[in-house]
């Protein structure tokens, strides 16, 4: 009997286990239905999904849907180059919205990637995708929109809450909204190059696109994927843009960087102008046409809407305020600089386009013929960085020209970083390179003394522009001092005369004279700080008496009663005895001219000790003063410069 019960209690325990296993099939039967049906094609309206299958914020695993025909799993789960194809083939993914036999759902392939073998799954939609962050994300929401800042450099989780679709507020000045445009403008092809982009900011820069360009100009959207290793931009971003009219979705097979991705959309581009766009733009109605209307009228003229911005933590609109050009510094930086001179020009100048030295990368309009015929964007800038630089002294030098349009609008997302690590961070100075020793001809050598990093790889290695010099010699291109007497003559050319210039270095603080970053152009209080040896405190002190600041060469020194500032250099009149200086080699004192007074540094927490009389108001972090002159050695100051580039 006793072992009777014991077979009978063995038999109930499996039957309960067959159970179990029975109801977790149909569960799982019943969800697999309801998850093909979400997102199977329904004979009613097929549609893209709302948001692709990704990793949750800060989860150790990601689950991602690829399709079972993706040339990507032939790469296993490290999603690495697709070394299937051969480097110079393409995948491309035609929309096919419209057609009448729309493509079945191929089958698909759960692909689970390593990680600490908890599960982390989300939702396609977007709104279930918020649904399982709530769930399965542990810590707060501030937690979840540090982690996607680091993923992407913008808040991501703000950007996820936005409409695809939303509509920018109408900035353009009411003269534009009655202008005229020539009905016969010329085709456009928008080439939007992405790398690891996020899915909310890249779909709704398309979507931007095509709810506000005219169809009749609109000649295609091209997607080019710089080799991507998101997963949500594989296959479920070729199933989405099969359902977008006149959208084409193309790969490369190896990394090319903006200038050889911008390069590989021109190639295959159909229409007459090419509209390079940044991934993460948004378009205001209205902008197309006058960029189209511009470069109709001059072949060679390459053009810039009006470039807005995106605050990168709330994706607030900010307009930026006309008129405003494309300028750049010593050290090839780009910038934006507003142009006061065209203010007081009459009403007009509101819609009148201005030319400008430089054009930004976010988004430029070319002529395809003149793009292609001025040499594309230079093969050798590699990846990231001063590409839009070296097209704009390329333009204006060998024919072209360039301006940015007032009645066209396009906002940028202002990212706090970049949002992957360069394989080399010393990628981008190698660049500037290539355009200093192609295009500034003897002025390269005010570049190499601003950018000492630069000018170290350049004594260790040359670049190889043979090819753009000829380029450069076939086209007939002027020199860089055209350039700078011609198109950018607002740009001060610095005299740096020996033992004159450089690192302002203070004897009594080991420190340099320096400028915080952040206070803007228009100058500010100036401080001591260590001393970068970068060429980015680099000063000059020129013939008259003006001590130069910065790269740019814009700001020079100057006293607001004892404190010592950085104001705005004086353009088309001599400089005034404020602002004029006298170094003292023998003592190294730096004289004030109107006041007769010396430049001083006070330490962090110290005081002047050559003016005891001041100790108590003047504690300052850092700052410089005037004070009566002494030997003091905090009134002692040496011109250090860093690099002198021999047959520059």
């Amino acid at each position: 009997m006793r072992l009777w019960g014991r077979a009978t209690f063995i038999r109930r325990r499996m039957l309960c286990l067959w159970l179990l296993l029975l109801g977790f099939a149909l569960v799982t039967l019943a969800l697999s239905d309801l998850f093909n049906r979400d997102w199977g094609h329904s004979d009613q309206r097929p549609g893209p999904p709302q948001r692709p299958v990704q990793r949750i914020p800060s989860a150790p695993d990601l689950e991602i849907i690829l399709d079972s025909r993706d040339p990507a799993l032939e790469l296993g789960v490290d999603l690495a180059p697709l070394k299937s194809l051969q480097e110079d083939q393409l995948l491309f993914v035609p929309s096919t919205q419209g057609t009448k036999n729309p493509p079945q759902r191929r089958g698909s392939y759960k692909v689970l990637l390593p990680g600490a073998g908890k599960d982390a799954t989300a939702s396609p939609t977007h709104g279930e995708m918020g649904k399982a962050v709530r769930l399965h994300l542990e810590g707060t929401e501030r937690d979840v929109e540090l982690a996607a800042v680091q993923k992407y450099g913008f808040n991501e989780v703000v950007s996820t809450r936005i409409s695809l679709h939303r509509r920018l507020p109408e900035t353009r000045h009411p003269e534009c909204l009655g202008e005229k445009y020539s009905e016969s403008l010329p085709s456009a092809s928008v080439v939007i190059c992405f790398h690891d982009e996020a899915w909310s900011t890249l779909l709704r820069t398309v979507h931007s696109v095509l709810d506000t360009a005219p169809k009749q100009y609109l000649q295609e959207v091209l997607l080019v994927d710089d080799l991507s290793q998101h997963g949500h931009l594989k296959s479920v971003l070729s199933e989405y843009v099969t359902h977008l009219d006149g959208v084409r979705l193309i790969r490369s097979t190896k990394r090319l960087g903006v200038g050889g991705c911008r390069a590989l959309g021109a190639a295959r581009a159909a229409g007459e102008v090419l509209m390079f766009i940044d991934s993460h733009c948004e378009c205001q109605k209205g902008w197309l046409e006058p960029l189209l209307e511009r470069v109709a009228q001059d072949r060679t003229r390459v053009v810039s809407p009006i470039m807005d911005v995106i605050d990168w933590q709330t994706f607030q609109y900010n307009a930026t305020q006309w008129p405003v050009r494309g300028v750049f510094d010593w050290r090839l930086d780009f910038h934006w600089e507003s142009n006061p001179q065209m203010q007081d020009k009459g009403p007009d100048s509101a819609v009148q386009p201005v030319r400008s030295p430089a054009l930004g990368g976010g988004v430029v309009a070319i002529d395809k013929h003149f793009f292609q015929s001025v040499g594309a964007y230079d093969p050798g800038m590699l990846l990231w960085g001063a590409e839009q630089i070296e097209l704009s002294i390329r333009v204006w030098s060998c024919g072209g020209s360039m301006e940015v349009v007032p009645c066209s609008r396009v906002a940028h997302l202002d990212r706090h970083h970049l949002p992957y690590r360069l394989p080399d961070q010393e990628q981008l100075q190698r660049n500037k390179i290539r355009i200093a020793d192609t295009w500034m001809d003897a002025y390269r050598k005010i570049f190499y003394r601003r950018d000492t990093l630069a000018h170290f790889i350049r004594q260790s290695e040359s670049p190889n522009i043979a090819e753009r010099l000829r380029l450069k010699r076939s086209l007939g291109c002027r020199n860089f001092h055209w350039y700078l007497t011609t198109v950018y003559p607002q740009l001060y050319i610095p005299q740096d005369r020996p033992a004159l210039s450089g690192e302002l270095y203070n004897v009594g603080t080991g420190s340099c004279a320096d400028y915080p970053r952040g206070q803007g152009p228009q100058g500010g209080a100036m401080n001591v700080a260590p001393c970068s040896g970068t060429g980015s405190q680099h000063c000059d002190l020129n013939s008259e008496l003006e001590v130069r600041w910065g790269p740019m060469g814009a700001l020079c020194l100057d006293a607001k009663g004892e404190t010592v500032v950085l104001s705005p250099c004086p353009t088309h009149r001599p400089s005034t005895s404020r602002l004029q200086w006298k170094f003292i080699k023998l003592s190294g004192q730096l004289v004030h001219q109107e006041s007769q007074l010396c430049l001083e540094a006070v330490k962090e927490g110290g005081s002047s000790q050559s003016s005891p009389r001041e100790v108590s108001t003047h504690t300052n972090t850092g700052s410089l003063f005037l004070r009566p002159c002494t030997h003091h050695p905090r009134q002692q100051w040496h011109f250090e410069q860093l690099v002198a580039p021999k047959g520059a």
